[in-house]
């Protein structure tokens, strides 16, 4: 793709005058973008002197600084290490009605780490599938990506580069690692070259632009920007994909699940948790040293038990190293924001547990029933979220589903327990009796997400929860039984 590098064909004296034309366009188009909503990400790649903090600096002069940011990419550092390749990406998206520029980007992951972190073939695969995953994504739920290469032969970079070093004020710029990668530009050429075939797709196309003429790269870049931005505003973004496969692991409906006869009496309840108690703090101390990070997620319906078989797996914790994050419906800015941003957000380091009472699957339950969200973003979301926690597996966390499971009858027994309790009768409120009046709804609604989203790689559980003795212990030693699973593996 490098050598068919766009070229400029409008003649010299006209490109001032249109150049002009395009800025003044483009400081009225970012007032549309915030009446649209309409979330905006321009991403500059490109070989070391191509000129993009210069072309950055020309497209962020016009713009209201309120409502843009820019982000300059830099090597992953050690505690970014630690958590998923793309949640620092994640963490930059712009909200709807804004914009973010980056001065590289995700793809410092691909082609720089392939030839200077030394990553595997596999892992580069990995690696390329999650960036075109999470750039779909964005492009599914309405962001428009507009992502530049800049490219100058190896002659032009070593002219600049002199240009930078002669001049006491800039030459700092020019570094033992930018000469590195000048010298070997040939190999570098090829990488990236091949990053952009892998990395252009219906739904995120590359510009690759001939920077060897700043004032022809500017107008390019500007008409190109302000092309994609109407165009979008217009027509919006979002392209028809394939759909996805996963391997699934098959679950039977909820009303398949027999409750009867799972119940656990106090006396043997005490001695299972104190034994489940303590191999699960063991167990704890191995994943640490191991780093294997851990995600519980537990959902279920109002008064099914979720918070207090959370209690009892971390009270086997050590505090340090674990997190509990209850998930309530999002605020405005996580309202401005693709829904995974908030998830990603609070995953768990290596080493560590993140233990969510509810969590992304809201997005196919509450959202999908109290018509939140258009039918077209939850069907997505299926995929989405296979997407999301096949990445997580693949980046080697263990992720335990928990659906915990009780009858109508059972629920009506606890809500007036709570009701009638002075210390409980906080937990209940208006909205779980209206919740309640759904129940069919929400059933299928359940049966729909566990059927499409138990995966081989992260199956639901579904524990029976009628005697919260009895499933509080099943959680525990399902957790137990998984741990185990993943350290024997690891061997």
């Amino acid at each position: 793709m490098l050598e068919n590098a766009v070229r400029c064909k409008e003649k010299s004296e006209n490109i001032k005058e249109k150049t002009d034309a395009l800025e003044q366009e483009l400081s009225a188009l970012q007032q549309r973008i915030r009446e649209k909503k309409l979330p905006v990400i321009l991403l500059f790649e490109g070989w070391g002197a191509s000129g993009k903090g210069t072309l950055i600096a020309d497209v962020i002069k016009l713009l209201d600084p309120r409502f843009f940011k820019v982000y300059s990419t830099m090597p992953a550092d050690e505690s970014e290490r630690r958590y998923p390749l793309m949640k620092r990406f994640w963490e930059i998206i712009p909200g709807y009605g804004a914009i973010s520029v980056l001065d590289r980007s995700w793809y410092r992951e691909l082609a720089i780490a392939r030839l200077e972190d030394g990553i595997s073939e596999k892992e580069y695969v990995r690696r390329v599938d999650s960036v075109n995953i999470f750039e779909r994504q964005l492009s599914d739920d309405g962001y428009v990506i507009i992502k530049f290469f800049l490219q100058i032969s190896k002659k032009e970079q070593k002219k600049r580069f002199a240009g930078l070093r002669e001049d006491s004020s800039s030459k700092w710029r020019v570094t033992e690692l930018d000469m590195k990668r000048h010298k070997n530009y040939d190999e570098y050429y090829e990488q990236f070259d091949l990053m952009l075939e892998k990395t252009d797709t219906p739904y995120c196309r590359w510009n690759v632009i001939d920077a060897s003429d700043r004032r022809t790269a500017r107008f390019q870049v500007l008409d190109i920007i302000v092309d994609s931005i109407k165009n979008a505003l217009v027509s919006g973004s979002g392209y028809s994909v394939p759909p996805a496969e996963f391997a699934l692991s098959p679950c039977p409906k909820l009303s398949e699940i027999q409750l009867d006869g799972k119940t656990l009496t106090p006396d043997e309840y005490g001695v299972k948790l104190k034994k489940a108690r303590k191999e699960l703090s063991r167990l704890h101390g191995r994943i640490y040293k191991k780093k294997i990070p851990v995600i519980l997620v537990f959902e279920g319906r109002d008064a099914a038990g979720k918070g207090g078989a959370i209690k009892r797996v971390s009270y086997a914790l050590d505090p340090r190293g674990y997190e509990a994050v209850p998930i309530a419906a999002p605020d405005k800015n996580e309202l401005d924001h693709h829904y995974l941003q908030r998830f990603w957000k609070r995953l768990p380091k290596t080493g560590h547990i993140a233990i969510f009472d509810r969590s992304w699957y809201g997005r196919v339950m509450v959202e999908r029933i109290e018509g939140f969200t258009p039918e077209k973003r939850w069907t997505q979301a299926y995929r989405e979220i296979n997407e999301f926690e096949k990445e997580l597996t693949d980046e080697g966390a263990v992720i335990l589903k928990f659906w915990i499971h009780i009858d109508k009858d059972e629920q009506l027994k606890r809500f007036n327990d709570r009701t009638n309790d002075p210390l409980k009768s906080w937990k209940i409120t208006d909205e779980d009796w209206r919740n309640r009046e759904k129940w069919d709804m929400y059933e299928a609604a359940v049966d729909e997400m566990i059927e499409k989203t138990s995966t081989k790689a992260a199956p639901w559980h579904i524990i029976e929860g009628n005697n919260k003795l009895y499933s509080r212990i099943k959680v525990m030693n399902t957790v137990i039984d998984a741990l185990n699973d993943r350290l024997d593996a690891d061997k």
